[in-house]
């Protein structure tokens, strides 16, 4: 397998995820998204076919985000010190796993490189969170991979933002 940046050199022409949207993304929307810096997009390749890819963009959490009840909840992994009205973090924009892959674990493995690559990379930015506004049907996933909902009054919407707190990974 080989993960490669998606640039204009080396594009897309098919894909299939079982999401249209998904697809979409992929085939017309990553390589102007990059060209425009909003959002870079990985393909991880098995013998040259695209098997599964995922973007990267910046985020932040935001108290404007949420109720004042979500609010407090989530500050409360900001015991001590000073409090802030918004929280650094690296959007995954979009993910998808094909069709042919899916169900064996391609999915968490990815997540799990995404985690750990994000955290050893000592140019980037700061950062506190991954976020995810994730599909409803994709909300299990990304439970099982460690984030949480950070609202409550979304739970009814096409997706929800859901939050993985980096920390996790080094306490």
């Amino acid at each position: 397998m080989e993960l490669k940046r998606l640039t204009s050199e080396n594009p897309i022409t098919t894909f299939e995820c079982g999401d249209e949207d998904l697809n979409g993304f992929l085939l017309d929307d990553a390589i102007p998204s990059a060209e425009k810096r909003i959002a870079n997009t990985f393909v991880l390749y098995e013998d040259s076919q695209a098997i599964a890819y995922f973007c990267l963009l910046t985020d932040k959490i935001t108290k404007q985000e949420v109720t004042k009840a979500d609010w407090r909840k989530f500050r409360k992994q900001f015991p001590h010190g000073k409090q802030f009205s918004s929280y650094p973090s690296i959007k995954i924009g979009r993910f998808a796993v094909s069709n042919s892959q899916a169900h064996k674990g391609l999915g968490t493995n990815l997540l799990n490189w995404i985690k750990l690559h994000l955290l050893e990379q000592i140019t980037l930015p700061a950062y506190r969170f991954i976020t995810v506004d994730a599909y409803m049907e994709a909300i299990p996933f990304y439970e099982k991979n460690g984030f949480k909902p950070l609202q409550s009054e979304d739970e009814n919407r096409n997706t929800r933002l859901m939050y993985f707190d980096i920390l996790s990974l080094v306490e």
